[in-house]
């Protein structure tokens, strides 16, 4: 069974650093891409990025990308966000998700209808 439990999230100032973590259990299975989507309230759930298990690419969202980025440390089964240069429009539950395989083109498969596993989400607000 894959879990994911994200823990890390907070309150900040705008301008500061957060860094979320995403705990995993181990996987079954060897190629997936891994990473964060993220709702704030009243608005859809949009991706923020992912790393790919198989080379360590990585996507980001336009709106975050050059701000967050995506590591992932394999011996600990942790995924990592470090966001910095945060805004109040980046306040919103951010969820750890996972898609199972391995694909061509990150930016195709990061989208949520597409997701086969999904963390409960961890709060971060930034506060202006």
């Amino acid at each position: 069974e894959v879990q994911l439990v994200e823990f890390g999230g907070g309150l900040v100032q705008a301008g500061g650093s957060l860094r979320p973590s995403c705990a995993t259990s181990r996987f079954t299975f060897d190629d997936y891409a891994i990473g964060w989507f993220r709702q704030a309230p009243g608005k859809e759930r949009e991706g923020v990025g992912c790393i790919s298990s198989s080379d360590g690419n990585t996507y980001y969202e336009p709106s975050v990308k050059g701000r967050f980025t995506i590591s992932s440390d394999n011996a600990k089964n942790t995924v990592y966000l470090q966001m910095n240069s945060l805004k109040p429009e980046d306040t919103a539950v951010y969820y750890c998700a996972v898609f199972r395989g391995r694909p061509l083109l990150l930016h195709r498969i990061w989208a949520p209808n597409l997701i086969d596993y999904w963390g409960e989400g961890t709060l971060v607000t930034v506060s202006s």
